[in-house]
């Protein structure tokens, strides 16, 4: 193929392209997660007194839920994989791009754990703030059944999540977004409010936390123009919520 056939493609087709990524990922997760906590605020429960449940059992026999949770990751994993295969179509390489690669594994291993002190913590206190004011409900992380492949699917779980999370909403979403003529800040504000949104069946609490997040994420993704220390401040906070979490509350139930 000649270079002339990856013609830069028109506003409106570049648009169609977002919406098509968006709906077949996170912005389909967004639309339920707004409607389910309309149908949570429905209730005649209060939201403070709900559960939401993350990384449930999807069988009851342990080897088809074992398989049914890798299908889920592995097939969760598809719409970043075509976002890539949208970038370099329209001429751009997405690993360099995004700084999605290993050139500089120093400064993206602590930037991410810097970034895992600076949301991680603080957002496990909004939870519990959040807990406290009935805005947000009893996040139960790990309610999988304890056997020898638990632990590593919760792992995979949560690389799963910040790898679609981190490569969609802020590596392909930026790049798109300021192709359409978006500015900075509307970009980094948009795309923290959707990261938000598809939190909102958690409650209140995490959507705002979820939405700081995002500012933050995306702010210093524009200033370090690499996405992998975001990716892994999300894997080890994701880790700790759906592992370490869970292990604490087995292990100290009185403190939650």
């Amino acid at each position: 193929m000649t270079s002339s056939q990856f013609a830069p493609r028109s506003r409106r087709m570049l648009g169609l392209e977002v919406l098509v990524v968006l709906g077949l990922s996170l912005g389909a997760s967004a639309v339920y997660s707004v409607v389910r906590l309309v149908a949570n605020l429905t209730l005649t429960t209060p939201l403070g007194s709900q559960t939401a449940t993350i990384n449930g059992s999807l069988s009851d026999r342990p080897t088809f839920d074992l398989i049914y949770q890798l299908l889920a990751i592995f097939f969760a994993l598809l719409p970043v994989v075509l976002a890539f295969y949208l970038l370099a179509l329209s001429g751009v390489d997405p690993f360099r791009r995004l700084g999605f690669d290993a050139r500089r594994p120093v400064f993206d291993m602590s930037r991410g754990l810097f970034l895992v002190l600076v949301i991680g913590v603080p957002g496990i206190a909004l939870y519990f703030v959040g807990r406290a004011l009935g805005i947000t409900v009893n996040v139960v992380p790990a309610p999988l059944d304890s056997y020898w492949w638990t632990v590593p699917v919760l792992i995979l779980s949560a690389l799963r999540a910040a790898l679609t999370e981190e490569l969609i909403v802020v590596g392909y979403l930026y790049e798109r977004l300021a192709r359409l003529g978006w500015g900075r800040w509307t970009i980094i504000l948009s795309t923290a409010v959707l990261r938000g949104s598809y939190h909102l069946y958690q409650g209140i609490g995490p959507f705002i936390g979820n939405v700081v997040m995002g500012v933050v994420f995306g702010w210093l993704y524009l200033r370090w123009g690499r996405v992998v220390p975001l990716v892994i401040a999300h894997w080890v906070i994701d880790i700790a919520s759906f592992v370490g979490y869970a292990w604490a509350l087995a292990t100290f139930p009185q403190f939650f």
